[in-house]
């Protein structure tokens, strides 16, 4: 199984990325989606999350209302739209298959990374 993550790169504060990962391999479709963002000297933390239907989503605080989290199953991938960002957005994120609620990851994904200019 592997989770292959894109779309990361330099912005300036206030624009919009959009990440993407796919997933290949033994299907991990029944598997909730999350991703999650770690800065340097800061833990791993989750930012959003999708439950395996699309009907379900979780946000941090810090993000809500600027990013969003959708799945196209069809094509195994789960998309996050980042709009509005910010300097503190700044972090390499991972996409993992998790387990709604709990966000335990069961596979992640490599990192890709987001740097927000000032």
């Amino acid at each position: 199984v592997q989770l292959q993550a894109s779309g990361g790169g330099l912005v300036q504060a206030g624009g919009s990325l959009r990440l993407s990962c796919a997933a290949s391999g033994r299907t991990l479709s029944s598997y909730a989606r999350g991703w999650f963002r770690q800065a340097p000297g800061k833990e791993r933390d989750l930012v959003a999350a999708i439950n395996w239907r699309g009907s379900s989503t979780y946000y941090a605080d810090s993000v809500k209302g600027r990013f969003t989290i959708s799945r196209d199953s069809a094509e195994n991938t789960v998309y996050l739209q980042m709009n509005s960002l910010k300097p503190e957005d700044t972090a390499v994120y991972y996409c993992a298959a998790i387990m709604w609620g709990s966000w335990s990851p069961r596979s992640w994904g490599q990192g890709t990374l987001v740097t927000v200019s000032s």
